[in-house]
């Protein structure tokens, strides 16, 4: 059998999404009483809502309800938040707003059209407040509170000590600090969010369709929202998301928003959020505020580094914030080697859209001012950055590396794929270019960077939030685990059913070649179930797309699967031949000794007896081909009373040159070439890896010239359509030269 796990192999989803068969919310049939829905949203950033009339709107030809704040204050719970900060969040203001968006009221209408027109109707008296968006402005004394009930703008406050660092800062021959601010950007998607629910006042249940890339914890949250046992709440993902990059998790309160809506109406509702309403109230990623200092020696070594970072999670703190302080935790020294470490974290309140997962999570936000305070090192210092980068990377004999925070780097060539990096943009010919170049007046400029990227979110890095004394009260918390089903049927075609819920990044191609190489069978043969059910999927309270975890973890859960499966046909066939298993190999569909291949047994006829002839399998053994595979890491425990965690089961490591022209008249960029060398350990699909970095490459490149969720300082949205919000587009792509080099894990099995 030809091996293909590693292969380029075409994406098995393509065929229906490049020929208009795709089914994405939209798409999905609704019954004949769907009502359809228009929220309003606040157009102050801060105010007290004195009253709302809806009298003029109800009183509309097809208009089947409107539901405001105080009609469900008593039906739900405020979704439950990670911090001990006592902020009060509802998916309807009730009797505040604190950001530009903020939902008001909801309407119900026989079609979308008389649902937008019953809006202008409502009359809403609002009492104008002072707003504040500045994020070092918002902890101020005179600042303006957003929750009267928790006192302050601070939502979570952790500071953290490893190491030496006082040592490290007075040994030091030198500090170097700066100050860096980090704007608030989001993912745009093609597809934005869609809800249909509808609620059973038979059961007391509520089933939602919504391009949700959950269920992860968020699920319970929903339900405790509800007020409902979680399997009250069934929750199914369609087959097709397009695109998310981790913004779909927000779409969390408009899932009980509607579902909440649809017990008050009477009726299914169905809500698709306008691209307008994407901008201002969906999730984004948190504007950050870093102070940061280096202890350098002379050679250019750092020794420690000091960190304040605070974080903007918007107008209220949700889940799974404030988890971008903490999911990079531990490796916030990055790829260095760096063994003093104090980090000061904040997560605070401001007049802005809530925050939440985004891609790289977290990650945009540390590896900014970390590359850039090596870079100003190397200027300080009179040295060329490419060296002290090379001074301060963790050594390959080093690994498995610990961090000072924690982290256990698994594997790694640092130094080799950063030198790669270098070579392939010919960093020495270009260095002689730049000079050239500037006494000509022209302005060409390097940029080097290395970062770590973690995969497969340990659980237990959201409690480093609170101290080590609050985490003693409650169970501890720990793992990643994912799942995989499969089932084989009689003639033998496989199905599997994976819970990473995809939104594009081709799970399904990946799982379909996992089980193609386990168990010798063709690609045609195997079919995989992407859409998500809670009530009849296997998943777990990680189960989801984020934190790259698909290739570390849900791969896994499918591999060990399949295995459980090949396990199960070799049994059956061993107890038909009469031979031990260990005698036993398979390939092309045939299961064959190994010692005399001529002697085989077809795949599809083991299968087929496990279902046609049960009396025939070893005793003990369940009829059938059915096989459930819970994967977690062994490395990914809970933190322990120093704080110290494992924040992910595994890291990648990045390598990238970007050459640029400034214009010195207009300041406008120009990339002239851009070198990347990924370290991800073995690449399942390298078509599909390069076309992920591609995307990622797309969306740095918006947040580092390009986008900003923007606020004037009265807190007034100001980038509210495609006309002000400026995406980078096909022609702002750079030349982009991918390379790879490939350290498989030392720890996961």
């Amino acid at each position: 059998m030809t091996k293909v796990i590693g292969k380029s192999v075409t994406r098995v989803e393509d065929k229906r999404l490049l020929t208009g068969q795709g089914k994405y919310i939209d798409d999905l049939g609704t019954t004949t009483n769907t009502g359809h829905a228009a929220i309003l949203r606040s157009p102050h950033p801060h105010a007290y809502i004195k009253s709302i009339d809806k009298a003029e709107a109800e009183k509309m030809p097809g208009v089947k309800g409107i539901v405001t704040g105080q009609d469900i204050k008593s039906l739900l719970k405020p979704f439950s938040v990670g911090v001990t900060a006592p902020v009060k969040y509802f998916p309807l203001a009730i009797d505040k707003v604190r950001y530009v968006g903020e939902p008001v009221a909801i309407v119900v209408a026989k079609d979308r059209y008389t649902a937008e027109d019953a809006l202008e109707k409502i009359q809403v008296s609002y009492e104008s407040l002072k707003a504040i968006v500045d994020i070092e402005g918002s902890m101020k004394d005179d600042a303006p509170i957003l929750h009267e009930n928790v006192g302050s703008n601070i939502a979570n406050h952790r500071e953290f000590h490893y190491g030496e660092v006082e040592k490290a800062f007075t040994e030091a021959d030198r500090i170097v600090k700066h100050k860096f601010k980090f704007p608030k950007y989001t993912a745009t998607p093609v597809e934005t969010y869609g809800v249909i629910a509808n609620y059973d006042p038979a059961h007391d249940q509520y089933t939602v369709n919504a391009n949700f890339h959950g269920p992860f914890v968020i699920q319970a949250i929903m339900a405790q929202a509800l007020q409902i046992p979680s399997n009250k709440l069934r929750i199914i993902v369609p087959k097709d998301i397009g695109g998310s990059y981790g913004i779909k998790a927000g779409i969390f309160p408009y899932i009980v928003l509607c579902g909440i809506t649809s017990k008050l109406v009477g009726c299914p509702v169905k809500w698709i959020e306008d691209r307008q309403e994407h901008l201002s109230s969906s999730a984004s990623g948190t504007d950050r505020v870093t102070y940061i200092e280096a202890a350098v020696k002379n050679d250019g070594k750092v020794t420690g580094l000091r960190m304040k970072m605070i974080d903007n999670v918007g107008a209220y703190i949700r889940a799974p914030e404030p988890a971008c302080l903490y999911r990079n935790h531990a490796n916030s020294t990055g790829a260095y080697d760096i063994p003093n470490l104090n980090i000061d974290a904040y997560a605070v309140m401001t007049n802005k859209s809530p925050t939440g997962l985004i891609r790289g999570y977290g990650g945009q936000e540390l590896y900014f001012p970390l590359e850039r305070i090596m870079q100003i090192v190397a200027k300080e210092l009179g040295m060329d950055h490419r060296n002290v980068i090379q001074k301060n990377l963790i050594r390959k004999a080093q690994f498995p590396y610990k961090t000072a925070s924690g982290g256990i780097y698994d594997s790694g060539d640092y130094v080799n794929s950063f030198e790669l990096a270098l070579s392939t943009g010919k960093y020495e010919e270009f260095r002689k270019k730049q000079e050239e170049a500037r006494e000509n007046g022209r302005m060409l400029g390097v940029g080097l960077a290395c970062i770590v990227e973690p995969s497969g979110s340990n659980m237990g890095y959201i409690t480093v939030a609170l101290t080590p004394e609050e985490r003693a009260n409650s169970l501890p918390k720990s793992g990643c685990a994912e799942a995989a089903t499969i089932s084989m049927d009689p003639l033998g075609s496989v199905n599997v059913r994976i819970s990473t819920t995809p939104s594009g990044q081709g799970h399904e191609t990946v799982a379909a070649q996992i089980i193609s190489e386990v168990l010798a069978i063709p690609l045609e043969q195997i079919n995989v179930v992407a859409e998500l059910d809670t009530s009849t999927s296997a998943w777990s309270i990680a189960s989801g797309s984020y934190s790259s975890r698909f290739a570390s973890l849900g791969s896994s859960a499918v591999y060990y699967a399949a295995h459980k499966v090949r396990q199960k046909l070799f049994n059956i066939t061993a107890n038909q031949l009469g031979v031990d298993v260990s005698e036993l190999d398979l390939d092309n569909g045939l299961i064959f000794l190994k010692d005399n291949p001529d002697k085989k047994f077809p795949l599809k006829r083991a299968a087929g007896l496990a279902h046609w002839h049960p009396l025939s399998l070893p005793k003990g053994m369940e009829p059938g081909i059915y096989e459930t595979y819970y994967y977690t890491a062994e490395v990914a425990e809970p933190p322990d009373e120093n704080d110290l965690i494992n924040s992910s089961v595994t890291y990648g490591f990045v390598a990238d040159m970007v050459t640029v022209e400034i214009d010195p008249d207009t300041a406008e960029v120009k990339i002239i070439d851009y070198f990347t060398v990924h370290d991800a350990g073995k690449l399942l699909n390298p078509l599909i890896v390069d076309g992920q970095i591609m995307g990622g490459l797309a969306h740095g490149l918006g947040g580092a010239l390009y986008e900003e969720l923007a606020y004037d300082k009265n807190g007034q949205f100001l980038t509210g359509s495609f006309m002000d919000y400026l995406c980078p587009t096909a022609p702002e792509i750079p030349r982009v030269t991918i390379k790879h080099t490939e350290s498989p894990s030392l720890l996961l099995r």
